[in-house]
């Protein structure tokens, strides 16, 4: 498994660089199909990701069952025998719950957790510091990822309430979706190298590396993985200019990917480039055809990766 040490250009990145959030491939029937998802997630590591979350927004996980995410989990995991860290989604709104998944995730083997801010109920910042402490209590040797949605779940966790956290061993990366690069600036000002932050926007992975952020929790990974990682590589190693260039060359791509809810784009996308992932499951519905024929357009646009 690859996992960066500390270099001039930032902290250690815990997990790797490049990690893919990947898809739940469906069947005809709206099954999980296990084989297509041991197929693509061996892809995916071949093509630039040094680690894969599992059942988090991208894959579906709020119409997943626990057993289909357990299922899911130990297929990826067999396939890929090692190779590269797996994290698994292990958030809800109910911490009981939570725990429970974190605890299961850990035993299944997870190299680390993706925490989700509880949604919905909408808890205030030291309900949220009790929802996490009883997570990382649950499976205190399993590393955690915070991650922090508020266009999802409806509230955010301030960077104030991180800082506390870290006094849990195992609170030790972040994923920054909140769409703003002021959220790593205040991370690491409390926090320091303590916490790997990742950014959770395809289109703010270079502006957030700039402030201190590590890697990408990434969705355009599933089409163009290798340069994703060419301009990660490139900002660390100093050369600014190409690692702009790469990101103004991928931004169509980032935004086309992100113009309804994720993941409905990503699957159309993946299916329009051979692979049949199938249609999100309700209430989510199949990309319509101008996503389609934007994603098909941008994609002709890229050159080959």
């Amino acid at each position: 498994m690859s996992a960066d040490l500390p270099t001039a250009a930032g902290p250690q990145a815990p997990f790797g660089r490049v990690l893919t959030a990947m898809v739940t491939p469906f069947n005809a029937d709206g099954a999980v199909d296990l084989a297509l998802a041991a197929r693509l997630a061996e892809h995916l590591v071949s093509h630039g990701s040094d680690g894969l979350v599992l059942c988090g927004t991208t894959g579906e996980s709020p119409t997943l069952s626990w057993q289909e995410q357990h299922r899911l989990f130990a297929a990826v995991k067999e396939a890929l025998a090692g190779r590269v860290p797996l994290l698994a989604g292990s958030g809800s709104n109910c911490t009981a719950e939570a725990v429970e998944a974190t605890r299961e995730a850990a035993e299944l083997g997870a190299d680390g957790a993706l925490v989700v801010v509880p949604y919905y109920n909408k808890p205030p910042q030291d309900g949220l510091e009790a929802h996490f402490r009883a997570v990382a209590a649950a499976a205190p040797e399993l590393p955690l990822m915070l991650y922090n949605i508020p266009g999802r779940t409806g509230c955010s966790l301030a960077p104030e309430t991180v800082a506390r956290l870290l006094d849990c061993p195992n609170v030790i990366s972040f994923k920054a979706a909140s769409g703003t690069t002021e959220e790593v600036s205040q991370l690491r000002g409390l926090c320091g190298n303590r916490l790997a932050i990742y950014s959770g926007d395809d289109a703010l992975t270079l502006p957030m590396l700039a402030v201190g952020a590590v890697g990408v929790v990434s969705v355009a990974s599933h089409l163009v993985g290798p340069a994703i990682r060419a301009l990660v590589q490139a900002f660390l190693a100093g050369d600014h200019a190409a690692a702009l260039a790469l990101h103004e060359q991928l931004l169509p791509l980032f935004k086309a990917l992100f113009c309804t809810t994720n993941p409905v784009p990503v699957k159309a996308a993946l299916e329009i480039t051979g692979w049949p992932v199938g249609a999100p499951r309700l209430p989510l519905l199949p990309a319509e055809r101008d996503v389609r024929q934007r994603l098909h357009s941008v994609l002709a646009a890229l050159r080959p990766t």
